[in-house]
């Protein structure tokens, strides 16, 4: 892999309000990676259903979409549909955490502020393929604590966790600890917790089925949920409605059997759209499969996965040789196969190899995707 190089970011998928990358043009969807073009290098994204925040390597957030706004200052920044959070420097070695409702647009007073310890920041720099990737927001930067979309906002962490990495899926949470054991919990009907059950955990739960093997990261979609292996295996679990597990449904080209009809899909809500789209799918089982504990997943080509990031019902995973493969429900073009169709199994984003392109880290907004990649280097 080579250092010092410095690349760009693509965006895909689902820009009905405008958001990157599809701002300014009118289009409901991107179906083909495409570049994010900024004034200054980004150096990290974060996508909500209706809005996207851009980072730049300046310290700039840019938010397009429902809210357009910026400011500077900034270091972090995590988008959902009830909250933005933003690491905001004060100067010096003062940092501080600030939650804000997304319509406010950074106008007038945050919703929530918390000072931090000088020198408990991100240390990742401003390289997007950082390891120190895995302790960026919500996790706080003291990893003693993450953002909460609700009330509490702050939510504490046991200090004998030590975590490493903490993910947010619709209704549940993913901790990776630093032995490399994964933890989770919340609500679990759907499998997504991955402990053989349905039922919720209040408290954060080891995954016994992982136990003895070291995981190095974790990825959480709306309600499914991925590991990846020190060694590059994937585990995946939870809920298939649309493939996002990469097993066998009955129609994976037709989209039409995860969302009926253009008013559910543009509900002011996106967990609420999701849930309308689970109670429209309710009746045909064969349509929906829960697999409640982790199963290995083998990629076609048998590649070892380094990265993964997860939408609401598709999966994202970028492998040791920088490729880009991805799966589950597509009808807004967030796998970026040049088309709106859905698939149950792994497939290869072909855009990144035409343009001799080498991806590097991989983010999921709800229902789009985006990707950082270099210049392949010649052997």
């Amino acid at each position: 892999m080579a250092t010092g190089q410095r690349g760009t970011w693509f965006g895909f998928g689902f820009c009905g309000f405008g958001q990157v990358p599809g701002s300014g043009s009118g289009r409901h969807s991107v179906h083909s990676p495409e570049p994010l073009c900024t004034s200054d290098g980004i150096c990290r994204v974060s996508a909500s259903w209706s809005y996207t925040a851009v980072v730049t390597c300046g310290g700039r957030v840019e938010l397009s979409g429902s809210v357009n706004s910026s400011a500077s200052g900034c270091r972090d920044a995590w988008a959902s549909e009830g909250l933005l959070v933003l690491l905001h420097d004060k100067g010096g070695s003062s940092t501080e955490l600030q939650a804000w409702t997304p319509d406010s647009a950074l106008q007038g007073e945050p919703l929530w502020v918390q000072n931090l310890v000088p020198g408990a920041e991100d240390q990742g720099e401003n390289d997007p393929s950082s390891e120190a990737m895995a302790g960026t927001l919500p996790l706080l930067p003291s990893a003693r604590a993450y953002v909460n979309p609700q009330l509490p906002f702050c939510q504490p962490l046991a200090p004998e966790l030590r975590v490493r990495q903490l993910q947010l899926g619709a209704e549940h949470v993913l901790l990776l600890c630093e032995a490399g054991q994964v933890f989770s919990w919340g609500g679990g009907r759907h499998g997504q917790l991955g402990h053989g059950t349905l039922e919720a955990e209040l408290e954060p739960r080891l995954l016994e089925a992982l136990q003895g093997l070291r995981m190095a990261e974790v990825a959480a979609g709306g309600w499914h949920s991925v590991c990846l292996s020190e060694t590059g295996d994937i585990y995946i679990w939870g809920w298939n409605e649309a493939g996002q597990l990469a097993l066998p449904i009955k129609s994976p080209a037709e989209d039409e059997t995860a969302v009926r009809g253009e008013a559910t899909e543009l509900n002011e809500d996106c967990l609420k759209g999701e849930e309308a789209a689970m109670a429209d799918v309710g009746a045909p089982a064969p349509f929906i499969a829960i697999q409640p504990f982790p199963a290995l997943l083998d990629l076609p080509t048998g590649s070892d996965a380094v990265k993964a990031s997860c939408g609401s019902r598709h999966t994202a995973v970028v492998t040791r040789a920088g490729e880009l493969y991805t799966w589950g429900w597509g009808k807004y073009g967030q796998l970026g196969h040049k088309d709106s169709s859905s698939m149950d199994r792994p497939c290869r984003v072909e855009y990144f190899s035409e343009k001799q392109l080498q991806v590097r880290a991989v983010t999921c907004g709800p229902w789009n995707t985006y990707v950082y990649a270099t210049k392949r280097e010649k052997i």
